[in-house]
């Protein structure tokens, strides 16, 4: 949720910490004992290995609602937390039943929850709001990567890839069943895991890496199955071992996609002042091939990458550097995480309108792999008729190879190559990730870059990152070093600046009191410095902050960021003090806000102004509302000023507005079922600029826009949008090819219907 500022004495800030530390602490809740298993089951608890027995009838949700009898099935009891406890029993009875068939791993959790558990319908993958549980596989037992299987009460689906020293890729889609149902007593959840939806090896009898997780989020708790500690670093390393499954069917070696899409389009076009229509229809393909269990090679022709959801609102005025958009487009989404690395060499959406292009991702044994070639026709398309570069192909391929080694070690490069018009970038880069001990990593990269000109001329630069972390239960510390020489380019990467040099340190610390009324609190310091290739000073920062966690998913943030920044030739020194805080005090409601003063650099002056230090204020809300158990309405809205500090007016002082910015989204969702459902988003964006004092013209824009979803599951979907934008601009009557600004975002500038329907084949 958003966050947010405002100036808080550092006195109080002190007296905040020794609040939460008088908090009286109590003793822990007692887990109540897990259901009683059947004489025919194995009670697992408490140990490292599992095995799961083969069943001949699979299991039912109904089942375990009429205590039905049923073939023996391996019952796993004895989750334990990791938050905010490290190793207490978990506070409500868990209990978890796993067998398989020739097809499936099933999973059944049956969970007590004497608070009642947070479960919504939603669109699929939306869980953030609900309680959870899960089971994560490491199928090539390499301790290093899992797949993460994910479900709310009701259900709802959402499922990861998860790689040690990365977050969780939830950008994986993956055709699995599930079924929930909450009951008096608590919920119980259903899960169907078809191995052919699973990368493993192929052997006689598999052992995989295997835990179990539930989520309670009323009291802030995370409790897994075997035991699982922040005292250690890695999770994957931690996992119990999934023993003797017989031989299962391998995935399935060819899947196709094709689809269809239909535009319809009333443009605006600024540059003659008129408007024209727009019809496109397409159909293309996307295939799916596995190479021997392991390899997939993704084809795609005639891709659709129209984003079917927009982007979060950002803050893009007054900003130094390039502000950073995630992917949303499903063909780059989809193992993302194969072609990432510590400096940050591929950027998916450099990649714009690719025609045709390829992926191929996969392990074999402690090897990885990814390699990506692209075929973008947008950098030739923006181009001027009359440029001999109109309409060029832009080719881009990016490889990546790595290898594991020791215990959750690896080392790995990463080429890439983009070549438009006579001009040609390549990067190669080296990285590893070292373990040194169970609480402490390090991570390196080098990278080189060669950049070849329209007219010949030539640049090489160099990059290299080096970063020690320490990750235990209590105590988090990190340090890192940054070099990037003033000539280093990558287009396909995002690197926010050049001709750097930079050091940094992170360190926190949380307690974890045993009382009800707090759950954890803590300080965090960060630091930064960085400086040219010339040895001058470009920018420090000192960013001390305090944080208390409470149940009911409510937090309280203070902090203060001191700064300097040389920017124009001229150094500026800034202070930011801010607050922020969430709360999510009940089933159907939740919020968080944001508030922070202190000083800003004006980094657009208008003509004939150096840069500047304006008054900054910022204002963040959000709100999630669910008055009705398949309806969710968000609420976001952010407004920023900057000010001209007081200056001297007829003896007294006055205080001119630089720029307001305004964004607002109202985001309404209704499920009709688990498949289809209808969202309606309206955004409105608003810069109002003193035009002599920035390089701004005013901006009111408002959309609006309304999706039918109808998703059977991944890949199979149909989906049906109208989108409708208003600016304020229109023709001036005097002068027909001209625009003038209007007072309100008055004029339709763009209004389009699409459609886009695909169907999964596998076989």
């Amino acid at each position: 949720m958003a966050q947010f500022a405002i100036r808080i004495p550092q006195s109080a800030m002190w007296m905040i910490v020794l609040l939460a530390a008088s908090v009286q602490a109590g003793e822990p809740a007692q887990a109540p004992a897990a259901p009683a298993a059947p004489a025919t089951q194995r009670t697992v608890a408490e140990v490292s290995r599992l095995r799961v027995p083969k069943v001949s009838r699979p299991p039912k949700l109904s089942d375990f609602l009429s205590d039905t009898p049923r073939e023996a099935e391996a019952l796993v009891a004895g989750f334990r937390q990791n938050e905010p406890g490290d190793g207490t029993p978990v506070s409500q009875s868990t209990a978890a039943y796993l067998s398989y068939d020739d097809r499936n791993l099933y999973v059944v959790f049956v969970c007590a929850d004497r608070a009642g558990a947070r479960g919504h319908m939603a669109k699929r993958e939306e869980l953030g709001d609900d309680d959870m549980v899960g089971v994560y596989l490491d199928t090539f037992s390499d301790q290093r990567h899992a797949y993460a299987f994910e479900v709310n009460p009701l259900g709802l689906q959402r499922d990861g890839l998860m790689t040690e020293g990365q977050k969780t890729d939830y950008t994986f889609d993956a055709v699995w069943d599930t079924d929930g149902r909450l009951t008096e007593s608590g919920f119980v959840v259903w899960m169907a895991i078809p191995f052919k939806s699973l990368r493993f090896a192929n052997a006689d009898a598999q052992t995989w890496g295997i835990a179990l997780r539930r989520k309670i989020l009323s009291a802030n708790e995370d409790a897994y199955w075997p035991y699982i500690t922040r005292r250690m670093a890695g999770f994957t390393n931690q996992m119990a071992r999934l023993e003797d499954i017989g031989r299962v069917s391998a995935s399935h070696n060819v899947q196709l996609i094709p689809y269809s899409t239909f535009t319809g389009s009333r443009l605006f076009d600024g540059a003659t002042a008129s408007f024209r229509t727009e019809q496109e229809g397409n159909v293309g393909v996307d295939a799916k091939f596995v190479i021997k269990d392991s390899l997939t090679l993704d084809v795609t022709a005639r891709p659709d990458f129209s984003q079917v959801e927009s982007d979060e609102p950002q803050v893009i005025a007054n900003q130094r550097y390039e502000v950073q958009f995630p992917e949303k487009r499903p063909f780059f989404m989809e193992n993302a995480g194969f072609f990432q690395t510590p400096v940050n060499l591929f950027y998916s959406r450099r990649i714009i309108e690719p025609q045709l292009g390829a992926r191929l991702t996969g392990k074999m044994n402690r090897w990885a792999v990814g390699a990506l070639v692209m075929d973008d026709r947008a950098p030739g398309a923006l181009l001027s008729p009359d440029d001999a570069g109109h309409g060029s192909g832009t080719g881009a391929a990016v490889l990546r190879v790595q290898r594991e080694f020791a215990s959750q070690s690896s080392a790995g490069v990463l080429v890439t190559s983009r070549d438009f018009d006579g001009r040609s970038n390549r990067v190669a880069g080296f990285d590893t990730r070292l373990k040194l001990s169970p609480n402490w990593y390090f991570t390196g990269q080098m990278a080189g870059s060669d950049t070849r000109e329209q007219d010949g001329r030539r640049a090489s630069g160099q990059a290299s990152l080096a970063q020690l972390d320490y990750a235990g239960r209590n105590f988090l510390h990190s340090t890192a070093y940054t070099d990037f020489s003033p000539s280093f380019g990558t287009d396909l990467g995002y690197v926010k600046r050049v001709d750097v040099r930079g050091v940094s340190d992170y360190a926190s610390y949380v307690w974890y009191p045993r009382g009800k009324g707090l759950v954890s609190f803590g300080p965090s310091l960060s630091v930064s410095g960085d400086w040219d290739h010339r040895q001058v000073l470009q920018d420090w920062n000192a960013y001390p902050t305090f944080v208390l966690n409470f149940p009911r998913q409510t937090q309280l943030k203070v902090g203060t960021s001191e700064t300097y920044e040389l920017y124009g030739g001229i150094g500026f020194r800034s202070r930011i003090t801010e607050v922020s805080g969430y709360s999510a005090p009940s089933k159907s409601f939740g919020f968080s806000a944001s508030l922070g003063t202190g000083q800003e650099i004006n980094y657009a002056p208008a003509p004939g102004l150096v840069p500047f230090l304006g008054d900054l204020t910022e204002l963040t809300l959000a709100t999630t509302w669910r008055p009705a158990e398949r309806l969710r309405i968000d609420g976001f809205y952010l407004f920023e000023r900057l000010a001209q500090p007081g200056s001297p007016s007829g003896g007294g002082t006055s205080q001119r507005t630089i720029f307001d910015n305004h964004l607002a989204r109202l985001k309404l969702n209704y499920q009709f079922t688990r498949a289809l459902s209808i969202r309606s988003i309206f955004d409105y964006y608003g810069l109002l600029p003193d035009d002599t004092l920035i390089d701004y013209t005013t901006s009111r824009v408002f959309t609006g826009d309304v999706l039918l979803t109808y998703l059977i599951h991944p890949g199979t979907a149909l989906y049906i949008g109208y989108t409708n934008r208003m600016e304020n601009a229109s023709i001036d009557p005097a002068a027909l090819a001209r625009l003038r600004l209007t007072g309100s975002a008055g004029t339709v500038s763009d209004r389009q219907v699409f459609a886009k329907v695909s169907y999964l084949l596998r076989f």
